[in-house]
């Protein structure tokens, strides 16, 4: 079972994926929201996601992250204060990461009462990039949107394009009627915003993206396109409070500093 929550001032996606018949349940992708002018983080979608725990009588036992969010703080260190039994972790690839209580590795699984996930280690976005597998449900994070608007930035430190493409190709030899869930979804004007695809439609679309595609030509196309993108707005906060997995009150420290200086 998949539970989609949408967060609308950072644009996030996230979830709780859930074992219905062991009453256990994970989170992943959790975002703080951001608000008053920008000037103070708030927690209506992870309360929203405890609401929704506590009302289908699920136990949470994960707080997961598919990587250290530039985007927007997390909502993992506040979450972990109010589900002292379920631990926060996420993927090992970065050093310094400090907070978390476990650091997973490639091909680890995620333990739901007597089913499990398992880790699949997608860098290229950034270097610790995972996503997490659940029966034909993959939560990818920043790796792929959706085809028309195409695949995630690589100009972080650690960030490549040749990884990601090669994450890329991992994730698309999962069978086809395999579920993609993002992080994000850009869509304009032209449609609603969406949360999952397919490898299906992922390989017939993607726009930077084709089976015909070699690693060269999608590295040049992707290190063009990053030159164009601006920082994202929150980085300054978001990549230290994530990295040490803050809770909300020394993550508002951090936003008044900034906003401060």
């Amino acid at each position: 079972m998949v539970n989609p929550f949408f967060e609308a001032s950072t644009g996030s996606f996230c979830y709780i994926v859930a074992n219905p018949e062991s009453r256990c349940c994970a989170i992943i992708d959790a975002p703080l929201g951001l608000g008053c002018g920008d000037t103070v983080v708030n927690t209506h979608t992870a309360d929203a996601m405890l609401d929704w725990i506590h009302a289908h009588e699920f136990v949470a036992r994960w707080i997961l992250e598919t990587h250290v969010h530039a985007d927007r703080p997390s909502a993992a260190g506040y979450l972990k204060s109010h589900l002292l039994c379920a631990k926060t972790a996420i993927g090992d690839g970065v050093p310094n990461l400090q907070g978390y209580d476990q650091l997973l590795g490639d091909g680890e699984k995620i333990c739901l009462g007597h089913t499990h996930g398992r880790v699949i280690a997608t860098p290229g976005h950034t270097p610790g990039c995972v996503s997490y597998q659940f029966d034909n449900a993959v939560f990818v994070g920043d790796t792929l949107f959706m085809p028309d608007t195409g695949t995630a930035r690589c100009d972080f430190p650690g960030g490549s394009p040749i990884l990601l493409y090669k994450s890329i190709e991992k994730l698309l030899s999962l069978p086809d009627c395999t579920r993609l869930y993002v992080c994000h979804d850009y869509p304009g004007d032209r449609r609603r915003n969406r949360c999952v695809t397919t490898v299906a439609e992922q390989k017939l679309a993607n726009i930077h993206w084709r089976a015909t595609t070699c690693a060269d030509s999608f590295a040049a196309l992707r290190s063009q396109r990053d030159r164009t993108l601006a920082p994202p707005r929150w980085q300054a906060i978001s990549i230290p409070a994530n990295l040490q997995c803050k809770d909300i009150g020394e993550i508002q420290v951090l936003l008044t500093q900034t906003m401060n200086e």
